[in-house]
């Protein structure tokens, strides 16, 4: 049993003689107790010592909480109002070794942290050999690039579709992110195949060559964006794989029709929702792909009128968030307004003339604005 009372005493004692070195050592003396039977100690006993060193933490210097944070930052039951204040502390010397190990910083401390303090302490945390969804969101999109790099660098982070996105989103011109981001396998296909769209010849070809694990799935999914389309490389894709074979079983027992292609996108399910409107349109799933890819709308309207969908079902697939858009709702109006002025054969026609292309796949594929506004 720990011995309170003299503790107590002497704690009172350090703190009223008001000198720094007095507490400092008063500090010691409770810390290599606490550290030297950390594993023996009930909750209850740990709260004693959280008690005492709250206490004299909150009297000390920097220097002095920067040792103390280095000494209980490894131990898994350290005190945890300690913990917490140490890893609030604005030194980031004090901060750092308590944010980057502690496990008695759960992720509600983490988040409150990450919101609020220096890009050090957010780079120390992102340094953890875990990190959850909802606190990667934060670091990803309050990190700067530093801290961007760290997390996925990180194997035991792990990201949310808003984070992937987010990701994505922050490799335009930086190529090292985006290979680190490329590189990871847990990277959803629908954002690996936005990463590819706007990745430069060099990080292509360094996703193809340093990562060989991939391999034939890495070098098909860059050749569908670069030019081509093969089927072996989608197949060569777990999740593409399941979902043709789900929607095509579907299709089977009963022709897939707008409900599904709903369901679907309103599901977030990209695979899916291009497979069953592949099959409506009876256009490759190519075409379809980049349709659902592409920053704009248009040949996505084509593909919804084509397959004879409603505003509210092409409403839900542009809105579907593999896609990245970021639409406003003033442009999902305009968006809508384009679909219900678009005629069915002029949808029919511009969609053939994608299916011609698309065994050319070095020329872009931007269709007329007229044909897609159903203008003139």
């Amino acid at each position: 049993m720990i011995r309170t009372l003299p503790l107590i005493d002497e704690l009172e004692a350090a703190l009223a003689s008001g000198t720094n070195t007095r507490r400092i050592e008063m500090l010691t003396r409770v810390t290599d107790l606490f550290v030297g039977g950390a594993p023996r100690y009930s909750e209850e006993q740990v709260g004693v010592f959280d008690d005492v060193m709250v206490r004299l933490v909150t009297a000390i210097e920097a220097k002095a909480r920067a040792k103390l944070a280095l000494r209980l930052a490894p131990i898994a039951n350290a005190p945890i109002n300690v913990m917490h204040l140490l890893a609030f502390d604005d030194d980031i010397e004090v901060a750092r070794p308590v944010l980057s190990q502690s496990e008695r910083l759960d992720d509600r401390a983490l988040l409150a942290n990450a919101a609020s303090k220096s890009q050090q302490h957010l780079a120390a945390i992102a340094q953890r050999k875990s990190l959850s969804e909802t606190v990667t969101d934060v670091l990803v999109e309050r990190g700067d690039r530093d801290v961007v790099h760290t997390v996925v660098k990180n194997n035991g982070a792990r990201f949310s579709d808003a984070g992937f996105r987010m990701l994505v989103k922050r490799t335009a011109g930086d190529d090292v992110l985006a290979t680190e981001v490329g590189m990871r396998g847990d990277i959803p296909r629908p954002h690996f195949l936005m990463l590819l769209e706007k990745a430069s010849s060099a990080v292509r070809a360094r996703l193809a060559a340093e990562n060989p694990q991939a391999g034939t799935a890495i070098d098909g999914v860059v050749a569908e964006v670069v030019g081509g389309i093969r089927n072996e490389a989608r197949n060569a894709s777990p999740d593409f794989a399941a979902a043709q074979t789900a929607v095509e079983r579907q299709n089977r027992l009963r022709r897939i029709g707008e409900a599904d292609v709903y369901q679907y996108a309103r599901e977030r399910k990209f695979e899916e929702t291009a497979i069953a409107l592949s099959i409506l349109c009876d256009t490759p799933i190519d075409v379809v792909e980049r349709a659902l890819l592409d920053p704009g709308a248009e040949i996505v309207l084509i593909l919804a009128k084509v397959a004879g969908l409603s505003s509210t079902t092409t409403k839900v697939i542009l809105l579907l968030r593999a896609a990245d858009r970021g639409m406003s709702a003033k442009d999902l109006d305009q968006a809508l307004a384009s679909f219900n002025r678009l005629q069915p054969d002029t949808a029919r026609r511009v969609l053939g003339f994608f299916r011609t292309r698309v065994k050319k796949p070095a020329e872009p594929m931007v269709p007329p604005p007229v044909a897609v506004l159903g203008q003139g």
